[in-house]
C-alpha cells in the first residue's frame, strides 16, 4: 500500500513542479495533449491569447481564433506526427510577430508523442528593426546608383570637351568659349550631385526622401537644361502637356525619374525621323499619371519587362550602365506607384508612371 502512495506522492510533486513552472515562465506558453486539448497555458498566455480557465479541456479548434493564426492546429499535428520540433517566425492578425517553437511532449516511458507544448516569444521589435535596416540599405543602394548614373552624363561631356580643347586653336575665341561654356556646365552638374551627397552624409547617412510640393514644369525645366546638349545632337523637340502641375514627391527623385525617361528617349531615337517627345500629366483615378511618350525606335513585346532589370541594356552599341529604368521603377514602386510601357517596334514607346495621391 505504501508503494502506491509513494507513487501517487511522486506524480503530485510532478505535477506541482509542472503548475510551478507554467505558472511563473514569463513566456506564453500553451500545453496541447495528444487530443488537442487545451490542458495548461501560462499567464503571459492567459493575458496575450485571452485565454481563461473555463478554456482548459476545450478543443484547440474552439480556441484557435484567439491565436490569431491559421495553420496552428496543421502546425500541432505536423509535431505529434513526426515527433520533430516545429520553429517558426509567425505574424498574427493584429501584426505581431512571434518566434513560435512547437516542441513535442513524449512520454517517458513508451517514447511516444502525447501532445506538444507551443511557445511564444514575441519578437514585432526586431522585425521592425530588420525592416527599416533592409529599407535604409536600399535607399543606400538608391542613392549610390542615382549619384553614378546621374554623375555620368556631365563626366562624359567633361572628358569630350577637354579632348576637343586639345585640337582648339588658340585663336578660335568662338570654339574656345564654347567649349569652355560645356566644361563650366559639367563642372558644375557634378559640384551640385557632390554636395547634395555631402548633405545627406551631414544628416545621419540617410537617403533624402523627404517629401515636398513641386511645380511639376520646374521639374521639366530643370531635366531640359541638364539635357540641352544630348537635345540639340538629337534635334528632339519637347512639347508637354500639363495637366496637374502640383506634385508632392521628393524632389531629386522626381528629377531622377523625369531624367531617366527622357535620356532613353533620346538615346533610342529613330534615325529615320526627327525625334518627338510629349510628357503629359493628368490625374487618373487615385494616381497622377505622367506620361513620356516618343516616336523613336521602339522596344519588341518580348523584352519589356526586361528593360526594367537592373545592368539590362537593350543595345549594347548605344552608350549607358543599364541602371535607369531600374532606378525609375525602384523609385515609383517604393512609394506605392507603379510603371507600365506600351511600345511598337518602328513606331516610339510610351512610359507611364503612376504616383499614388495621398
Amino acid at each position: 500500500m505504501s508503494g502506491k502512495n509513494d507513487k501517487i506522492k511522486e506524480l503530485g510533486d510532478h505535477n506541482d513542479l509542472l503548475e510551478n513552472y507554467f505558472r511563473n515562465t514569463i513566456i506564453p506558453q500553451l500545453f496541447v495533449d495528444g487530443d488537442l486539448k487545451l490542458q495548461k497555458f501560462t499567464p503571459p498566455a492567459m493575458k496575450q491569447f485571452s485565454l481563461s480557465t473555463n478554456d482548459i479541456g476545450k478543443h484547440i479548434d474552439e480556441i484557435k481564433d484567439n491565436f490569431r493564426f491559421p495553420s496552428i492546429i496543421e502546425n500541432i499535428l505536423q509535431v505529434i506526427d513526426s515527433h520533430e520540433i516545429f520553429e517558426k517566425e509567425i505574424q498574427t492578425t493584429d501584426l505581431r510577430w512571434y518566434q513560435m517553437n512547437i516542441i513535442p511532449y513524449v512520454k517517458m516511458r513508451d517514447s511516444k508523442t502525447d501532445g506538444v507544448i507551443i511557445t511564444f516569444v514575441e519578437i514585432t521589435r526586431r522585425i521592425k528593426d530588420l525592416n527599416d535596416q533592409e529599407k535604409l540599405l536600399a535607399e543606400y543602394e538608391l542613392l549610390l546608383d542615382t549619384i553614378s548614373h546621374d554623375i555620368k552624363n556631365p563626366l562624359t561631356n567633361l572628358v569630350v570637351a577637354i579632348e576637343l580643347f586639345k585640337r582648339v586653336s588658340p585663336n578660335d575665341e568662338k570654339k574656345f568659349h564654347s567649349l569652355l561654356k560645356i566644361v563650366d556646365n559639367a563642372l558644375s552638374k557634378m559640384h551640385n550631385l557632390i554636395k547634395d551627397l555631402t548633405e545627406e552624409r551631414k544628416n545621419g547617412h540617410k537617403y533624402k526622401t523627404e517629401e515636398e510640393l513641386l511645380n511639376f514644369e520646374h521639374i521639366l525645366e530643370d531635366v531640359r537644361l541638364t539635357l540641352s546638349d544630348n537635345i540639340t545632337v538629337a534635334k528632339a523637340t519637347i512639347t508637354s502637356e500639363i495637366n496637374v502641375s502640383e506634385i508632392t514627391f521628393s524632389r531629386r527623385k522626381l528629377r531622377t525619374v523625369i531624367y531617366n525617361l527622357i535620356n532613353n528617349a533620346i538615346k533610342f531615337r529613330s534615325e529615320d525621323r526627327a525625334l518627338k517627345i510629349k510628357v503629359t500629366t493628368r490625374i487618373e483615378g487615385d494616381f497622377i499619371l505622367i506620361s513620356v511618350k516618343d516616336n523613336g525606335k521602339g522596344i519588341d513585346e518580348s523584352k519589356l519587362d526586361s528593360i526594367f532589370s537592373k545592368y539590362y541594356r537593350l543595345e549594347n552599341e548605344i552608350e549607358g550602365t543599364g541602371i535607369g529604368l531600374y532606378l525609375v521603377k525602384e523609385i515609383i514602386n517604393s512609394t506605392g506607384g507603379k510603371v507600365i510601357v506600351e511600345s511598337k517596334v518602328d513606331e516610339g514607346s510610351d512610359f507611364k508612371v503612376y504616383l499614388k495621391i495621398e
